[in-house]
């Protein structure tokens, strides 16, 4: 797994963990610092999953994720987790989404999650992509979840990320939507692989 956001690989962990693929944490791996200078979720995924592949030898699987708002013209993106600042916490993340949305009436946001499978061979990279539709709350809700998980309200679920069980949000997230995608994908490859 090219990342080292725990909470982020607990939750992918959660959703493949019926499907008999072994993850296996960076910190258990040549780890790489990879800067996420690409202009989209896609293209910062990609760069961390080909630098693990290669310097691994092994299948790399990265995520790049992130939430747009509708009235920020689609920010914080793919500046979501330093929102606030290079070393911002959710809270401080939060705070300034909140503050910016304060007198906006259009709270309409959406997560996105874009997933790259990369190999340390020759055989082409395998990515999808998922996303869910929701609306920002005018203050956090819940206990759950990580990031902006206590503003998101999910119409799917009726409540907060942050209210659901884990189960109840990998069931409709944009990470549960990418990962059932790239995992039906490999599934029909038969790779038969460890994914790190």
């Amino acid at each position: 797994m090219a990342s080292n956001n725990t909470k982020k690989r607990l939750e992918i962990e959660n959703i493949l963990g019926g499907l008999g693929i072994e993850i296996i944490a960076a910190d258990a791996t040549v780890f790489v610092h990879v800067i996420e200078d690409a202009n989209s979720f896609a293209g910062n995924a990609q760069k961390k999953a080909e630098a693990f592949a290669h310097a691994n030898n092994l299948p790399a699987l990265a995520d790049d994720s992130g939430l747009c708002v509708d009235a920020l013209n689609a920010a914080p993106g793919i500046y979501s987790a330093r929102f606030a600042g290079e070393t911002a916490t959710d809270a401080e993340n939060n705070s300034k989404l909140l503050q910016l949305l304060e007198r906006e009436r259009n709270r309409k946001a959406y997560f996105i999650c874009a997933l790259h499978l990369a190999f340390p061979d020759h055989r082409p990279p395998l990515c999808s992509e998922g996303r869910v539709e929701g609306e920002i709350l005018k203050e956090p809700v819940g206990e759950s979840g990580f990031g902006y998980d206590p503003l998101f309200f999910c119409p799917e679920l009726g409540k907060a990320f942050a209210s659901a069980r884990p189960e109840e949000k990998a069931s409709v997230s944009h990470r549960g939507r990418a990962l059932r995608a790239l995992t039906s994908t490999v599934s029909g490859l038969g790779l038969g692989m460890e994914i790190k």
